[in-house]
């Protein structure tokens, strides 16, 4: 192999930067809050998860504080009426704390439409 083929061309490694910053950011950045809807002992309950640093954190919920199942790794379930009564109405995201560092988490599709109102509900794949 000659010393020309082990040198990389000047637009590859332009091509590389934001590959590999993207790389470093993703590792830094502490993941997401997450919800989705599940089945609970008094119906429909709203399934929030998420991460923490230090297992005594609090977590809040749209500023009402909750209790969490887990250590580093946690989760919640809220009975919905709850959870729409923390909520404004028509809602698309939930306000979650950990230690005070509030971070926004969609909601389910549909989450405030009343099953008897919602005639047709239509998803797409991006």
């Amino acid at each position: 192999m000659t010393e020309r083929n082990r040198i990389m061309p000047p637009a590859a490694k332009w091509m590389l930067i934001p590959v590999l910053l993207g790389s470093a950011t993703s590792a830094l950045a502490a993941p997401e809050p997450s919800t989705r809807l599940v089945e609970c002992s008094t119906g429909d309950c709203l399934l929030v998860t998420g991460r923490r640093d230090d297992r005594h954190a609090p977590v809040s919920i749209n500023g009402h504080e909750i209790a969490v199942k887990g250590d580093c790794r946690w989760q919640a379930r809220l009975p919905v009426e709850t959870f729409r009564a923390w909520s404004a109405p028509n809602a698309r995201t939930v306000t979650v704390s950990v230690d005070g560092e509030e971070t926004k988490a969609r909601l389910p599709v549909g989450m405030f439409v009343r099953p008897e109102k919602l005639t047709m509900l239509v998803i797409r794949p991006k």
